[in-house]
């Protein structure tokens, strides 16, 4: 029973509950991440170079020539998908640079307000 008693005390802790705050929240805030880039940053970029859709830009590794990334993929050909690596590339740079931000931000309030406190 004690170790029923430990495991309700660690839950209890605000660590736990903030770290599964931060789970959930960033999960949602990937997806929001997902979509700017692949619904609103992406599409003027490919049309700024040529009507590109970088989803759909790859290469087949062999001699095969497919017109779509799709008939690549239902051949079973094998692939590098270097516009969906592109796509994700962005999106981990958006979610690096706002993590960077906010965290300097919270870190500048924390100093404020330990300033505040010793004064």
């Amino acid at each position: 029973m004690s170790q029923l008693s430990d495991f309700k005390a660690f839950l209890a802790q605000g660590n736990v509950v903030d770290l599964a705050t931060g789970v959930i929240v960033g999960g949602a805030f990937g997806k929001i991440v997902n979509s700017l880039v692949n619904d609103i940053l992406m599409p003027p970029i490919g049309l700024m170079i040529g009507g590109v859709d970088f989803k759909s830009l790859y290469v087949v590794l062999g001699k095969a020539e497919y017109a779509t990334l799709d008939e690549a993929v239902k051949a079973g050909a094998p692939v590098i998908k270097y516009g969906m690596f592109l796509n994700t590339t962005i999106e981990f740079l958006i979610v690096a640079a706002t993590i960077f931000f906010v965290v300097k931000k919270l870190a500048s309030m924390a100093i404020r307000t330990k300033k505040t406190e010793e004064a």
